[in-house]
């Protein structure tokens, strides 16, 4: 890797600083509470294609607009490579609502030396600063939000990523239930890649495609997923054009940013219903509460539930 790449392949001297990339927004702040610049670049992991923000060098942008994440640790990593890469004296505007992280928010950036102008509307609190010439615990939040191979499992990781610090204990209960798989598949929502790893497990699998709409994940699972046969594709799973596969393992999110919604592992069902060839086998593990047997059954000829234990469901449903 040469001096001026990234480890997200993306070649910092490329970059244009002078005109075109003059400001960025991270995620999707609300629209009604605040503005972001026309042609702002997106900088979320969770925007497949996006930059990736730890690649940018310093003091490139003039103002940059943070819907900020829910998580302290993950959300001071932003806000710090925020104003890292901000002018000094640019614009740094962050949303963040009340009760994910909006409480926390004057103090995070005052830590960092910012003086901190506010506003409450909507249950969003929504700060604005200028970068100071030189603020301060920058590196430190940055070293705590980076990537980190964890002690107990060895797997790579990073905080922002979901159970990032543990295995969730779905993602463990459908390991324990899988069944001998052949063929090609893909694990849609794969994280950090450990339901991938169990699939990969049965030498008769050909190919696993790795689906992942979270960046930080999808690098991380290269590093876990250390098999020939799997293949990373960052992708919102809902809209990737994988066909005749001989099987599909999933352990669907209800989470968008932070905010439940129950239509995505519906939407994830449908997706493996249009992956899946004639007689393909779907692999889903789900909480009990979420309401995914009748999309299952419209969707697949024959549905069974494996498994019924600790507020989760295992289901294996036949195209």
């Amino acid at each position: 890797m040469h001096p001026g790449q990234s480890c997200y392949g993306t070649d910092v001297t490329d970059i244009d600083t002078t005109s075109i990339r003059r400001s960025a927004v991270y995620g999707a702040p609300p629209a009604d509470l605040v503005e972001v610049p026309a042609g702002a670049v997106q900088l979320s992991p969770l925007r497949p294609g996006a930059e990736a923000v730890e690649s940018l060098p310093d003091a490139v942008f003039d103002e940059i607009v943070v819907a900020a994440p829910p998580g302290s640790i993950e959300r001071r990593f932003v806000l710090a490579h925020a104003l890292r890469i901000l002018l000094p004296d640019g614009l740094l505007t962050v949303s963040a609502a009340k009760d994910k992280g909006g409480q926390r928010l004057r103090g995070e950036l005052e830590a960092f030396g910012c003086d901190v102008a506010e506003r409450f509307k909507s249950r969003q609190r929504i700060c604005s600063v200028r970068r100071p010439d030189a603020p301060h615990g920058l590196a430190d939040a940055i070293e705590a939000g980076a990537p980190v191979t964890l002690e107990v499992s060895g797997l790579r990781s990073q905080p922002g990523i979901f159970s990032w610090n543990r295995v969730d204990p779905g993602t463990s209960m459908l390991c324990r239930h899988l069944p001998k798989l052949a063929g090609k598949g893909a694990d849609l929502g794969a994280g950090l890649g450990i339901l991938s790893i169990a699939a990969l497990a049965s030498p008769s699998v050909e190919a696993l495609t790795l689906v992942e709409i979270d960046r930080r994940a999808i690098e991380a699972a290269r590093v876990n997923v250390a098999d020939p046969r799997a293949h990373f594709l960052w992708a919102d799973a809902r809209q990737t054009a994988l066909s005749d596969l001989d099987f599909v393992v999933s352990n669907p999110p209800f989470h968008a940013e932070g905010i439940e919604d129950r239509g995505l592992g519906q939407a994830f069902i449908l997706a493996a219903g249009r992956m899946l060839r004639r007689s393909g086998l779907l692999c889903l593990v789900a909480n009990r509460h979420m309401p995914y047997e009748d999309e299952l059954r419209a969707t697949f000829r024959s549905v069974t539930t494996v498994a019924d234990e600790a507020g989760y469901k295992i289901f294996e449903a036949r195209k």
